[in-house]
Formats: C-alpha cells, structure tokens, sequence
C-alpha cells in the first residue's frame, strides 16, 4: 500500500514538473512569436507538439509561424489540429484555414471554411456570402493580364519594386550566399534586405541590379521604396530595433518608414518620420498622384486588424499630419499591406482578410476625395495566385508584381506583367428589359421603371426610351423588387434575384382605360378570354376574375350598353350548340346583373353557336384544342 501511494506520489510529480516544463517552452516560445521570431518560435512550437502537448494556444501559434511565412501545408496541418480541438476562435482563423487550404489546392474543403468564416464573421448582406459567389466575381475579372519572371531574380527574396527615372527599385537579398547564420533575419531565417535598382529595357528586360548609394542600405532590412516624381525624395521601409519592455533583455523588431534626400548621385539626409513609434510598426509607404499624401501600412493604436492601411497628410514643408485609418472597406480582421496609387488616383493593395484565391491577394479601388467610387475588386487571375501575391505596382498597363507562387526561382520572385484589358466593377450588375403592350406587342416609351431594395427604400427611377427599353446599374448582392408603370395601363412588378451578372427582366403591360366606339369589343380591348367547360355553361371561378374586369368598365362608364354575344365551337350539332351558347350567354348576363350590379337595361345577349367560327374549324374538320378554344369566345360588343 505504502508503495503504491509512493507510486501515485511519484507518478504526480513527474506530471506536474513535465507540464510545467512544457507551460515554460510554450512561454518562450510565446515570447519569440511577439518578437517575430518565428522561425526560432516555430522550432519550439514543434517540439512541443511532437512530445505529445495539445492545446488551443499551440495549434493556434503554430499555424500562425508557418502562415506568416507562406508555409501553407504546414499550416493548413496546424490549423486543422487547431479546429479539431475547438471552433471558439476568432474568425480571421477561420479565414486563414480557408486560405491555407486553398494554396495546397483543398478548394472544396477551403470553400466550406470560408463559409463558416461568411457566417461567424456576418458577412450576410454584404458585397458576397459564401465562397462560389465570391469566386464567380474573381473568374469574371480574371485572364487579364499576361506576365513573366524577370531574369534578376534570385534563390533568396526579391520583392517590393517601384520605379525612378527609368529604373526599377526592388528589394533583394542578392547577398545571400555570402552571409552567415549570426546575421540572418529571425523572421524567415534569411539574410537581410537592401535595395536595389536596375535600368529597365526596351523590350522590358532589365540590366544588371545595383545597390543603391548612400546611407540607405545599412545592416538592417530595407524595401519597399518609393520615389517623388522628380525622382529626389525617397520613402523607404527599414527594420528597427527598440526595447520591448523593460524587464527583458531580448528586443524586438518592429518597421519604421524613414525619409531620404538624393544629393549628388547619394541618398542621404535619412529622416525618422513622426508617424513612427517604437512599439509599433510603419511599412510600405506609396504616395498619391499628387504627393500631398502618403500612404502606409501599420499596427498602430487605431488599427482593426493585424496590420492596416493609413494616409498621412503631407504639408508644404514636409512635416507629416494626422494618420488616418482607410477603414472597413479596405481593412479586415486580417493583413492589408503594400498600398500603390496609379496617376488616375486608383489604389491597389494586398490583403489576406478579404476572401481570394490564396494567402495575399491584390486588390482594386478608386479613390475619389476622401473616399472611394466603386466597388473594391480583386484583380482575378494571374496576377493573384493560391500563394502570396505583394506589391502590386503599374504604370501605362505595363507593371510588376511579387510573388511566392510555385515555379519561382526563389523565397519571393518579381514578375513583369502587361494589363491586356481593364478592370470591371463587378459588384455592379446590369438590369435592364423592353417594357411592351401585352395585346398589340408595342413598345412603351415613357413607362416608368422604379427599383426598390427588400426593405421598400427606392434604389432608382427612369423611364424606358422610344423603343420601351431601360437599363441601369444596381449592387449584385442585393435582391430588388423591379416594378414598370405606365398610364392608362396595369402595372407590374417581379423579384430580381440576387448574385447574377446580369438581370434582364421584361415587363407586358395591359391597358386598363381605352378610347372606343361602338362596335368595339371590350373583351378584345382588354384580352379577356371567358371560359367554360366543355358541354357546361356555368361560370367558373377563372370566369369571374375575367368578368369582373366587364363590371369594371361597364361602372366606369354608366351611359355605356353592351351586347353579349356568346359562341361555341362546332363539336355537337348546330341545334345543340345554339342551345349551349344560349345558356352560357344568359348565365353570363346572370353575373353581371346579380354580381356585379349592372341594370339589365344596359345589356342585350344572344346565343349564336358555331354560325360565326373565327377559323377553318367547320364540322368535320380536324383541329387542335386550342383552335376549337378560338372559337369558344364570349363578345362584349359597345352598343352606346
């Protein structure tokens, strides 16, 4: 007994010192994540996991190490072990599942995840809601640009290009063989980078890559330039180094934007811009086609996601303003990076909150003012890919975009590419239709076309032109209730059915009030059809709508008589069908008077049989149902 409890003792004690011990690598390894050394993080992660420690917290951190380095198997491993342990997480996990499957092409199994995301995330209601009416906008805008590899790439990093005087700035690790393991990154375990530039070709090649001059490049990462138009101011990105707090001795590595000056053939005069900080990070500077703006990525208080997008006002003398966030409709819960403004005021970025085809994906939105016109786009393919697709930049139709899709030469690889067509906001849709006399199949110029959103509230209003015809513009992801009025006739109305990428709907309206003269026949006038059942004359419950219709105009106009003439087919005998016409003329005169109220001093009627066929449709000659239906008619001929 003494030495089973002695076992029990002993048995708990080992338990107790392997959890702490592994609580105790799971804090260092914590601590190496929020430094960004995820490398270093990710060993311990892994070992971690491989001794048989489960928790929320290490799958968690242990996709987000490989994630963050676009080891996207890996991390589709991690994350799937995550959610085998709880769905209680943030929904940019659930996104980033989503993505991680995509790139190792799971795309049913992606699909599903993001529409768990859809829903955790309430993407109800806005620009999509799952992922097939998302990837049916992506197809739509895609095949439209053609690109290439460059011939500078290497097996390191090369990425974040931007242009100067015919030249191509780029970020690279071109040193890569020649550095040691004592002076690599922590992050991805590389060598730092520095920048670059390269005289662009004719035919698009480019020449020999240089380092820039000056006190730009340092020991440190730089990328990420951009240059003024004059080409004698540059903002580029650059890792700093600052405590982390003042307990620990390890330090951590966060981005700052710095400013630099060209004087003679250098850059220098290097700057420290007030929006940095030192326990935040600021990168990836682009500037507005009229430079009085500058806009940034960064996790700085204000930000909603992982990382945002900002815009600082630029003054006169170069000092910075305020930043502002881009809100909502750029950033998510996710990473929105590498912001690029053409010269007709569009912003491209990427982003790997927004749902796309991989990891960062690049997307399109005008900018208009303050804010934006349109819809934001993802550019389709090829330019994105199931990888990370970065720093977007474009001039003319001809640019440059980074990427680690397969097939690269290195980590990261730029390629060239030409935009054959542009972009098309595809979050509008087209509705458009003829809108036409149901009788006389005439066009209606001048009905009126009005779009209601599902709660009542007026989206548009227009008029059809001289051949009936309307067309407009409304959002694709909303459902609308389409109506077309017209005076003089009944109006109409249909559902319009959300997520299509073009809506036609056609409207034939009936005339309600008409100019007539004796002898006219209303029920022609108003395309009424009277029916019975073969060999009966009562009036059936259809009848009675279309009879209704007869005590409208006949109350409308009090002075006005009409004669009611009924008719058959020539089935039967003559004798027997003037009979049945008889009886079918007096049980429609019966409903007007009785039902509708009518004097019978304002009807006459008659029965006529099969003496006045419309067709061929004699005795003995064989004819289809709805020929002989022709001639089963009711009149309601204008006496006065």
């Amino acid at each position: 007994m003494k030495n089973t409890i002695k076992l029990i003792i002993v048995v708990f004690i080992l338990g107790t010192v392997f959890t702490y011990a592994q609580e105790g690598k799971l804090k260092l390894a914590n601590k190496k994540f929020d430094q960004f050394a995820y490398i270093d993080a990710s060993k311990i992660y892994s070992d971690l996991a491989a001794s048989g420690y489960e928790s929320e917290e290490l799958f968690q951190k242990l996709g987000d190490t490989h994630y963050f380095n676009a080891n996207y198997a890996e991390a589709a491993k991690w994350y799937g072990e995550l959610f085998n342990v709880t769905e209680s997480v943030r929904p940019e996990y659930l996104l980033r599942y989503s993505q991680s499957l995509k790139a190792i092409g799971k795309d049913e199994l992606s699909a599903k995840w993001f529409d768990k995301y859809a829903t955790k995330a309430n993407l109800s209601g806005k620009e999509f809601e799952n992922a097939d009416d998302y990837m049916q906008i992506i197809e739509e805008n895609s095949e439209r640009y053609t690109m290439q590899p460059l011939g500078i790439n290497t097996n390191g990093v090369d990425f974040g290009t931007s242009f100067r005087d015919g030249k191509l700035v780029f970020a690279s690790t071109q040193a890569e063989r020649n550095i040691s393991n004592s002076n690599r990154s922590a992050w991805d375990g590389l060598s730092y980078l520095d920048l670059y530039e390269a005289s662009i070709n004719e035919d698009g090649s480019l020449e020999a890559p240089l380092k820039l001059e000056g006190d730009v490049n340092t020991k440190l990462h730089e990328s990420s330039a951009v240059f003024t138009k004059d080409g004698k101011t540059m903002y580029f990105t650059r890792n700093n180094t600052t405590p982390r707090a003042k307990r620990s001795k390890k330090e951590t590595q966060y981005l700052k934007i710095y400013r630099a000056h060209l004087v003679e053939g250098e850059w220098t005069n290097v700057e420290d811009l007030s929006i940095n900080g030192d326990n935040y990070s600021t990168a990836h500077p682009a500037l507005s086609s009229m430079e009085d703006k500058l806009y940034f990525v960064s996790d700085m208080p204000g930000t909603v996601g992982q990382t945002d997008l900002f815009m600082v006002p630029i003054n006169q003398d170069g000092t910075l303003g305020k930043p502002v966030n881009l809100g909502e409709k750029i950033n998510t819960k996710g990473r929105e990076s590498f912001p690029y403004i053409t010269k007709d005021n569009e912003l491209y970025f990427s982003s790997d909150g927004h749902f796309g085809l991989g990891g960062y994906d690049v997307f399109y939105v005008k900018l208009e003012g303050n804010g934006y016109s349109g819809s934001l786009l993802n550019v389709g393919k090829p330019i994105n890919s199931p990888f990370d697709d970065i720093a977007f930049v474009i001039d003319n139709h001809k640019g440059y975009i980074s990427s680690n899709r397969l097939g690269g030469q290195g980590y990261d690889d730029i390629y060239s590419f030409v935009e054959n067509k542009d972009i098309k906001d595809l979050y509008k849709t087209k509705v458009f239709g003829v809108v036409t006399d149901k009788k006389t199949k005439q066009p209606l110029s001048n009905a009126t076309i009005t779009i209601v959103d599902e709660n009542n509230v007026t989206f548009a209003t227009l008029q059809t032109d001289e051949n009936g015809y309307y067309e407009t513009e409304v959002e694709r992801s909303v459902n609308y209730i389409i109506k077309a009025l017209k005076d003089k006739y009944d109006g109409d109305d249909v559902f319009s059915k959300k997520n299509k990428k073009d809506r036609e709907h056609n409207f034939e309206l009936s005339r309600n009030v008409f100019e007539v003269q004796e002898g006219d026949d209303i029920a022609k006038l108003l395309n009424i059809i009277i029916y019975f059942d073969y060999d009966k004359s009562n009036i059936r419950p259809d009848a009675t709508i279309e009879l209704e219709k007869i005590i409208a105009v006949l109350k409308q106009n009090p002075e006005m008589k009409v004669d009611v003439r009924s008719h058959t087919d020539s089935r039967a005998n003559d004798q027997y069908n003037i009979a049945l016409s008889q009886r079918r003329n007096v049980a429609t005169l019966k409903y007007i008077i009785e039902k509708g109220g009518i004097s019978a001093s304002r009807l006459t009627g008659k029965g006529y049989g099969e003496t006045q066929l419309v067709n061929a449709c004699a005795n003995g000659i064989e004819c289809s149902e709805e020929m002989h239906q022709d001639n089963r008619r009711s009149e309601f001929i204008i006496v006065k």
